[in-house]
Protein backbone atom coordinates (compact mmCIF):
# COMPACT_ATOMS: atom_id res chain seq x y z
CA UNK A 1 0.00 0.00 0.00
CA UNK A 2 1.11 3.18 -1.09
CA UNK A 3 1.81 6.24 1.74
CA UNK A 4 -0.58 8.65 2.05
CA UNK A 5 -0.06 11.91 -0.03
CA UNK A 6 -0.73 15.37 2.10
CA UNK A 7 -2.61 17.85 -0.06
CA UNK A 8 -1.54 21.46 0.35
CA UNK A 9 -2.97 24.73 0.10
CA UNK A 10 -0.45 28.04 0.53
CA UNK A 11 -1.74 30.96 1.43
CA UNK A 12 0.38 33.70 0.19
CA UNK A 13 3.13 33.43 -2.85
CA UNK A 14 5.54 36.09 -2.06
CA UNK A 15 9.02 35.19 -1.11
CA UNK A 16 8.05 32.56 1.79
CA UNK A 17 5.05 31.12 -0.39
CA UNK A 18 6.39 30.47 -3.33
CA UNK A 19 10.66 30.26 -2.69
CA UNK A 20 10.54 28.49 0.70
CA UNK A 21 7.80 26.43 1.40
CA UNK A 22 6.25 25.42 -2.58
CA UNK A 23 9.88 25.07 -3.24
CA UNK A 24 10.58 22.80 -1.25
CA UNK A 25 6.84 20.68 -1.30
CA UNK A 26 7.14 20.55 -4.95
CA UNK A 27 10.03 18.28 -4.89
CA UNK A 28 8.81 15.95 -2.54
CA UNK A 29 5.30 14.79 -4.52
CA UNK A 30 5.71 11.11 -2.61
CA UNK A 31 5.05 13.34 0.43
CA UNK A 32 3.10 16.34 -0.37
CA UNK A 33 0.89 17.39 -3.55
CA UNK A 34 0.24 21.00 -3.71
CA UNK A 35 -3.26 21.53 -4.77
CA UNK A 36 -4.13 25.15 -4.24
CA UNK A 37 -2.56 28.39 -3.82
CA UNK A 38 -4.32 31.79 -2.74
CA UNK A 39 -2.89 35.05 -3.72
CA UNK A 40 -3.97 38.38 -4.19
CA UNK A 41 -1.45 39.49 -7.41
CA UNK A 42 -2.79 38.17 -10.42
CA UNK A 43 0.45 37.45 -12.24
CA UNK A 44 1.67 35.35 -9.33
CA UNK A 45 -1.58 32.92 -9.24
CA UNK A 46 -0.40 32.47 -12.65
CA UNK A 47 2.58 31.47 -12.00
CA UNK A 48 1.34 29.23 -9.57
CA UNK A 49 -0.84 27.46 -11.83
CA UNK A 50 1.39 27.01 -14.04
CA UNK A 51 4.65 25.92 -11.52
CA UNK A 52 2.37 23.28 -9.25
CA UNK A 53 -0.64 22.34 -12.03
CA UNK A 54 -3.05 23.83 -8.89
CA UNK A 55 -6.02 25.59 -8.41
CA UNK A 56 -5.80 29.74 -7.33
CA UNK A 57 -7.57 31.58 -5.42
CA UNK A 58 -7.95 35.93 -4.98
CA UNK A 59 -8.24 35.23 -0.71
CA UNK A 60 -7.15 32.94 1.69
CA UNK A 61 -10.62 32.22 2.14
CA UNK A 62 -11.42 30.27 -0.96
CA UNK A 63 -8.03 27.84 -0.10
CA UNK A 64 -10.03 27.83 3.40
CA UNK A 65 -13.22 26.81 1.79
CA UNK A 66 -11.71 24.21 -0.96
CA UNK A 67 -12.42 21.12 0.82
CA UNK A 68 -9.64 19.35 -1.16
CA UNK A 69 -6.86 20.60 1.63
CA UNK A 70 -5.34 18.89 4.00
CA UNK A 71 -2.86 21.53 5.41
CA UNK A 72 -2.89 24.97 4.96
CA UNK A 73 -0.19 26.62 4.98
CA UNK A 74 -0.23 30.35 5.95
CA UNK A 75 2.37 32.46 4.53
CA UNK A 76 0.49 35.12 4.21
CA UNK A 77 1.26 39.07 5.62
CA UNK A 78 2.30 38.60 9.13
CA UNK A 79 -0.53 40.28 10.89
CA UNK A 80 -2.75 37.82 8.77
CA UNK A 81 -1.44 35.03 10.84
CA UNK A 82 -3.18 34.62 13.86
CA UNK A 83 -6.77 35.25 12.34
CA UNK A 84 -6.17 32.93 9.24
CA UNK A 85 -4.85 30.18 11.21
CA UNK A 86 -7.55 30.51 13.30
CA UNK A 87 -9.95 29.80 10.56
CA UNK A 88 -8.15 27.71 9.23
CA UNK A 89 -8.12 25.28 12.00
CA UNK A 90 -11.44 25.66 12.21
CA UNK A 91 -12.21 24.53 8.73
CA UNK A 92 -10.48 21.37 9.96
CA UNK A 93 -7.27 22.10 8.25
CA UNK A 94 -4.11 21.34 9.88
CA UNK A 95 -2.23 24.55 9.74
CA UNK A 96 1.80 25.21 8.73
CA UNK A 97 1.79 29.16 10.23
CA UNK A 98 4.80 31.57 9.17
CA UNK A 99 7.01 33.26 11.39
CA UNK A 100 5.63 35.79 13.48
CA UNK A 101 2.75 33.46 14.24
CA UNK A 102 1.90 36.17 16.84
CA UNK A 103 3.19 39.03 18.45
CA UNK A 104 1.13 38.87 21.54
CA UNK A 105 0.34 36.15 24.14
CA UNK A 106 -2.93 36.02 23.58
CA UNK A 107 -3.19 35.57 20.30
CA UNK A 108 -1.20 32.53 20.20
CA UNK A 109 -3.21 31.34 22.98
CA UNK A 110 -6.25 31.99 20.70
CA UNK A 111 -4.80 29.50 18.30
CA UNK A 112 -3.64 26.84 20.32
CA UNK A 113 -7.36 26.54 21.66
CA UNK A 114 -8.50 26.46 18.11
CA UNK A 115 -6.06 23.54 17.82
CA UNK A 116 -6.77 21.63 20.41
CA UNK A 117 -10.93 22.52 20.01
CA UNK A 118 -10.66 21.30 16.13
CA UNK A 119 -8.14 18.21 17.30
CA UNK A 120 -5.99 19.52 14.30
CA UNK A 121 -2.26 20.11 14.00
CA UNK A 122 -0.59 23.80 14.53
CA UNK A 123 2.68 23.81 13.26
CA UNK A 124 4.58 26.72 13.76
CA UNK A 125 7.13 27.23 10.89
CA UNK A 126 10.34 27.87 13.04
CA UNK A 127 12.45 26.01 10.12
CA UNK A 128 15.55 27.01 11.82
CA UNK A 129 15.17 24.83 14.42
CA UNK A 130 16.63 22.37 12.23
CA UNK A 131 19.70 24.28 11.46
CA UNK A 132 22.74 21.76 11.27
CA UNK A 133 24.71 24.08 12.89
CA UNK A 134 22.54 24.76 15.56
CA UNK A 135 21.64 21.05 16.18
CA UNK A 136 25.19 20.48 16.67
CA UNK A 137 26.11 23.70 18.95
CA UNK A 138 23.54 22.45 21.24
CA UNK A 139 25.27 18.74 21.16
CA UNK A 140 28.70 20.45 22.16
CA UNK A 141 26.67 22.08 24.72
CA UNK A 142 25.23 18.94 26.23
CA UNK A 143 28.37 17.02 25.89
CA UNK A 144 29.48 19.05 28.92
CA UNK A 145 32.92 19.40 27.76
CA UNK A 146 32.48 23.25 27.88
CA UNK A 147 31.50 23.35 31.14
CA UNK A 148 28.16 25.76 32.92
CA UNK A 149 27.08 28.09 30.28
CA UNK A 150 27.89 31.13 31.25
CA UNK A 151 27.03 33.72 28.02
CA UNK A 152 25.28 32.87 24.82
CA UNK A 153 25.90 35.41 22.20
CA UNK A 154 24.12 35.40 18.74
CA UNK A 155 23.71 37.87 16.51
CA UNK A 156 22.07 38.25 12.80
CA UNK A 157 23.17 41.24 11.69
CA UNK A 158 24.46 43.50 8.50
CA UNK A 159 23.88 46.51 6.72
CA UNK A 160 21.05 46.65 4.95
CA UNK A 161 18.13 49.77 3.77
CA UNK A 162 14.55 48.49 3.48
CA UNK A 163 11.57 50.34 1.99
CA UNK A 164 9.04 47.64 2.09
CA UNK A 165 6.05 46.49 4.07
CA UNK A 166 8.42 44.80 6.36
CA UNK A 167 9.47 48.50 7.53
CA UNK A 168 6.18 49.10 8.65
CA UNK A 169 4.19 48.71 12.41
CA UNK A 170 0.96 48.46 11.00
CA UNK A 171 1.75 45.17 8.99
CA UNK A 172 3.59 44.00 12.17
CA UNK A 173 7.09 44.75 9.98
CA UNK A 174 10.69 45.26 11.77
CA UNK A 175 13.84 43.11 12.94
CA UNK A 176 12.18 41.94 16.31
CA UNK A 177 9.29 40.43 14.17
CA UNK A 178 10.18 39.34 11.14
CA UNK A 179 14.21 38.37 11.50
CA UNK A 180 14.31 37.82 15.16
CA UNK A 181 11.68 34.48 15.51
CA UNK A 182 14.48 32.64 13.83
CA UNK A 183 17.22 33.60 16.75
CA UNK A 184 14.77 33.87 19.55
CA UNK A 185 13.56 30.62 18.87
CA UNK A 186 16.77 29.25 19.60
CA UNK A 187 17.63 31.31 22.06
CA UNK A 188 14.77 30.20 24.22
CA UNK A 189 15.93 26.77 23.90
CA UNK A 190 19.61 27.54 25.00
CA UNK A 191 17.85 29.57 27.76
CA UNK A 192 16.16 26.60 28.77
CA UNK A 193 13.20 26.15 31.15
CA UNK A 194 13.14 28.62 33.27
CA UNK A 195 10.87 31.63 32.09
CA UNK A 196 13.58 34.44 30.84
CA UNK A 197 13.34 38.05 32.31
CA UNK A 198 13.99 40.63 29.21
CA UNK A 199 16.05 43.64 28.47
CA UNK A 200 15.33 44.80 25.19
CA UNK A 201 16.65 48.50 23.60
CA UNK A 202 14.83 48.91 19.72
CA UNK A 203 15.10 51.73 17.15
CA UNK A 204 14.00 52.77 14.02
CA UNK A 205 16.07 54.72 12.04
CA UNK A 206 14.96 54.15 8.63
CA UNK A 207 15.00 56.84 6.34
CA UNK A 208 12.46 56.05 3.71
CA UNK A 209 9.54 56.81 6.50
CA UNK A 210 9.38 53.16 7.76
CA UNK A 211 8.44 53.10 11.85
CA UNK A 212 9.06 49.80 12.56
CA UNK A 213 12.40 48.54 14.27
CA UNK A 214 15.77 48.12 12.35
CA UNK A 215 17.58 47.91 15.25
CA UNK A 216 16.95 45.31 18.05
CA UNK A 217 19.16 43.84 20.74
CA UNK A 218 17.57 41.41 23.00
CA UNK A 219 18.77 40.57 26.63
CA UNK A 220 17.47 37.09 28.30
CA UNK A 221 18.49 36.36 31.88
CA UNK A 222 17.51 34.50 35.28
CA UNK A 223 18.49 32.90 38.28
CA UNK A 224 19.52 29.75 36.83
CA UNK A 225 19.89 30.23 33.42
CA UNK A 226 22.88 31.57 31.37
CA UNK A 227 22.58 34.99 30.02
CA UNK A 228 21.45 35.02 26.32
CA UNK A 229 21.49 38.32 23.99
CA UNK A 230 20.33 38.50 20.45
CA UNK A 231 21.36 41.34 18.18
CA UNK A 232 19.81 42.08 14.94
CA UNK A 233 21.23 45.20 13.79
CA UNK A 234 19.96 46.86 9.92
CA UNK A 235 23.61 49.09 10.77
CA UNK A 236 26.53 46.75 11.06
CA UNK A 237 28.58 47.77 8.21
CA UNK A 238 31.54 45.05 9.71
CA UNK A 239 31.19 42.23 10.91
CA UNK A 240 31.33 42.07 15.07
CA UNK A 241 32.31 38.47 15.25
CA UNK A 242 30.70 35.14 14.94
CA UNK A 243 26.79 34.33 14.79
CA UNK A 244 27.33 32.26 17.86
CA UNK A 245 29.46 32.67 20.63
CA UNK A 246 29.33 30.48 23.62
CA UNK A 247 31.17 31.34 27.12
CA UNK A 248 31.32 28.06 29.64
CA UNK A 249 33.73 27.62 32.66
CA UNK A 250 35.70 25.05 30.61
CA UNK A 251 35.93 26.54 27.30
CA UNK A 252 33.64 28.51 24.76
CA UNK A 253 32.23 27.44 20.97
CA UNK A 254 31.70 30.04 17.95
CA UNK A 255 31.13 29.50 14.65
CA UNK A 256 27.94 29.79 12.06
CA UNK A 257 26.04 27.89 9.25
CA UNK A 258 29.71 27.15 7.73
CA UNK A 259 30.99 25.77 10.81
CA UNK A 260 31.88 26.05 14.08
CA UNK A 261 35.18 25.41 16.57
CA UNK A 262 35.28 25.00 20.29
CA UNK A 263 38.07 24.95 22.50
CA UNK A 264 38.16 23.42 25.94
CA UNK A 265 39.91 21.78 29.17
CA UNK A 266 39.49 18.91 31.00
CA UNK A 267 39.62 20.42 35.09
CA UNK A 268 40.45 16.92 35.94
CA UNK A 269 43.55 17.99 33.82
CA UNK A 270 44.18 21.34 34.80
CA UNK A 271 46.36 23.01 37.63
CA UNK A 272 44.83 22.99 40.96
CA UNK A 273 45.34 26.48 43.17
CA UNK A 274 44.56 27.46 46.24
CA UNK A 275 42.95 30.87 46.63
CA UNK A 276 45.75 33.63 47.86
CA UNK A 277 45.18 35.47 51.16
CA UNK A 278 46.91 38.63 50.75
CA UNK A 279 47.47 40.82 47.19
CA UNK A 280 49.17 39.83 43.83
CA UNK A 281 51.94 37.65 43.81
CA UNK A 282 54.99 39.55 42.39
CA UNK A 283 52.67 42.36 40.89
CA UNK A 284 51.50 40.22 38.48
CA UNK A 285 48.04 38.81 36.69
CA UNK A 286 47.66 34.85 37.57
CA UNK A 287 48.90 32.88 34.96
CA UNK A 288 48.45 29.04 34.40
CA UNK A 289 49.05 26.92 31.33
CA UNK A 290 45.65 25.05 30.70
CA UNK A 291 45.32 21.81 28.86
CA UNK A 292 42.90 23.04 25.86
CA UNK A 293 41.91 21.13 23.06
CA UNK A 294 40.40 22.27 19.99
CA UNK A 295 37.90 20.82 17.71
CA UNK A 296 36.06 21.62 14.79
CA UNK A 297 32.74 21.25 12.42
CA UNK A 298 31.92 21.63 9.25
CA UNK A 299 28.59 20.66 7.75
CA UNK A 300 28.52 17.80 4.89
CA UNK A 301 27.87 19.25 1.57
CA UNK A 302 24.11 17.57 1.24
CA UNK A 303 23.71 19.93 4.66
CA UNK A 304 24.62 23.35 2.70
CA UNK A 305 21.71 25.08 1.12
CA UNK A 306 19.84 26.03 4.48
CA UNK A 307 16.55 27.01 3.41
CA UNK A 308 16.04 23.44 1.77
CA UNK A 309 17.98 21.62 4.65
CA UNK A 310 15.59 23.16 6.86
CA UNK A 311 12.54 23.14 5.24
CA UNK A 312 13.29 19.42 4.57
CA UNK A 313 13.56 18.57 8.16
CA UNK A 314 10.34 20.51 8.97
CA UNK A 315 8.51 19.06 6.18
CA UNK A 316 9.72 15.40 7.04
CA UNK A 317 8.15 15.99 11.05
CA UNK A 318 5.43 17.43 10.12
CA UNK A 319 4.31 13.96 7.82
CA UNK A 320 4.96 12.03 10.33
CA UNK A 321 3.43 14.03 12.66
CA UNK A 322 0.32 13.64 9.78
CA UNK A 323 0.71 9.68 8.91
CA UNK A 324 3.00 8.01 11.70
CA UNK A 325 1.57 9.90 14.99
CA UNK A 326 4.80 11.47 15.93
CA UNK A 327 4.92 14.41 17.58
CA UNK A 328 6.37 17.74 16.29
CA UNK A 329 9.84 18.73 17.11
CA UNK A 330 8.83 22.37 16.89
CA UNK A 331 5.42 22.89 19.59
CA UNK A 332 2.87 25.76 19.86
CA UNK A 333 3.79 26.05 23.62
CA UNK A 334 7.34 26.27 22.74
CA UNK A 335 6.45 29.46 20.21
CA UNK A 336 4.07 30.76 22.61
CA UNK A 337 7.20 31.54 25.22
CA UNK A 338 8.83 33.42 22.03
CA UNK A 339 6.04 35.58 21.39
CA UNK A 340 5.81 36.48 25.15
CA UNK A 341 9.54 37.79 24.50
CA UNK A 342 8.43 39.48 21.26
CA UNK A 343 5.44 41.39 23.17
CA UNK A 344 7.48 42.13 26.01
CA UNK A 345 10.18 43.94 24.15
CA UNK A 346 7.70 46.20 22.41
CA UNK A 347 5.93 46.97 25.58
CA UNK A 348 9.70 48.15 27.10
CA UNK A 349 10.07 49.69 23.61
CA UNK A 350 7.06 51.61 22.15
CA UNK A 351 7.88 53.16 18.55
CA UNK A 352 6.32 56.20 17.30
CA UNK A 353 3.63 55.70 14.36
CA UNK A 354 4.26 57.33 11.49
CA UNK A 355 1.23 58.59 9.18
CA UNK A 356 1.82 57.23 5.93
CA UNK A 357 0.65 58.89 2.51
Amino acid sequence: MAAPVIRVGIAGQGRSGFDIHAAWLRQVPDQYRIVAVADQLEERRAEAAAAFGCRTYDDYKGLIADREVDVFVNALPSFLHPQATIEALRAGKHVVCEKPVAVRVKDIDRMIRAAEKAGRILAPFQNSRFSPAFMKLQEVIASGVLGRIIHIRINVSNFARRWDWQTRQQYWGGNLNNTGPHPLDQAIMLFGPEEPRVFCRMGCFNPFGGDADDFCAVTLYGENSPTVEVLISSYQAYPQGDQYSVSGTYGGLAGGSDGLRWRYFDPAEAPSHELLPGWSDKRQYCREDLPWREEKWTPPKEQIGLFHVCSRAFYNNLYDVLVNNRALVVTPAQVRRQVAVIERCHSLNPLPVREQH
